[in-house]
């Protein structure tokens, strides 16, 4: 068959094999586990789906379109920056936006009622079959602050405002000022911003230093917005009520990490998105930018297509 070749990365199942190659018959799939693991197939092939490094890049000179199965694509990032090749318009570069802005967001809720009516405290009582009844938190008129105002964030704030809360969105291009009122304003902080050069280490001491209102501070997009040292901090010492984080700067979270043992922390394992609905709307995300490859489409013809300068 002759046609573009596409090599498709990473745990595919039979089913979404089948799926892929019936999107666009005019190309030619292949399956393997890692990018590197043929460099002949490397060589020889014009699209890429998965994470590949600087060799994988340097290696594949046909190279003229890579798709990330990821939302975000920190993982093809060097120093909070894209590679040359993408940075140059050579090789074009999507993703699964949005796939797991429904999840994101359904867990942010979840982390935020947990947080504020203090569950664990319930559950640790229940493992003792003790009857504990105490007054807690209610989000109604809280006032949440949203740190990436893309598509998780607007989903969040969709299902803020049905609980009653008053939300604040801060997106990529925003002045000082603007974070520092947001901070100083909001009763939660939710963070589902990608990590780029620009947000990467923005939340630090003097940022918490400015949470008057001793918010829950969520993030469930990519660690390492906030500067972890900074957040034990500022969690240690009352500027910050509570966390719910679901993203950490070191994945898997280290077992020696201070955020386990923190009493007013909750932690899950960057589990917030996998969701079986999830991987559909991706899966439906990639068959519409294989179609395109195959069509030989410009850029606009492609969902999810990353903003070089942005990062994401």
């Amino acid at each position: 068959m002759s046609g573009p070749s596409v090599l498709v990365t990473g745990p595919v199942s039979a089913a979404e094999r089948s799926q892929l190659t019936a999107a666009a018959p005019g190309l030619r799939l292949t399956f393997q586990d890692r990018p590197g693991s043929d460099p002949a197939a490397l060589a020889a092939t014009d699209g890429l789906v998965g994470s590949p490094t600087l060799e994988d890049l340097s290696s594949a000179p046909r190279l003229r379109w890579v798709h990330s199965w990821a939302a975000g694509v920190d993982g093809v990032l060097v120093g909070g920056r894209l590679p040359q090749p993408f940075a140059s318009g050579q090789v074009l570069l999507t993703s699964a936006k949005g796939n797991g802005a429904v999840a994101l967001a359904e867990h942010v809720m979840l982390l935020l009622l947990v947080l504020s009516r203090d569950f664990p405290r319930w559950q640790r009582a229940q493992s003792l079959r003790r009857w504990d009844r105490y007054e807690h938190g209610e989000l109604f008129g809280s006032r949440v602050g949203i740190i990436g105002a893309g598509r998780a964030g607007r989903e969040v704030e969709l299902r803020a405002r049905a609980f009653g809360m008053t939300v604040v969105g801060l997106r990529r291009h925003h002045a000082r000022a603007e974070l520092e009122d947001l901070l100083a304003t909001s009763d939660a902080l939710v963070v589902t911003a990608p990590a780029t050069a620009e947000t990467v280490g923005m939340l630090g001491e003097a940022e918490f230093a400015r949470c008057a209102r001793r918010p829950y501070y969520v993030c469930v997009s990519r660690g390492g917005v906030a500067d972890d040292d900074a957040l034990l901090r500022a969690l240690r010492s009352g500027q910050l009520a509570g966390a719910g984080l679901d993203a950490h700067a070191v994945e898997p979270l280290p077992p020696d990490s201070p955020f386990w043992a923190e009493p007013n922390v909750v932690i899950t394992p960057h589990n917030a998105a996998t969701t079986a609905a999830t991987r559909r709307r991706g899966l439906e995300i990639l068959e519409h930018n294989l179609a395109a490859f195959a069509a030989g489409g410009p850029p606009g013809d492609f969902r999810g297509v990353v903003d070089v300068d942005g990062g994401y």
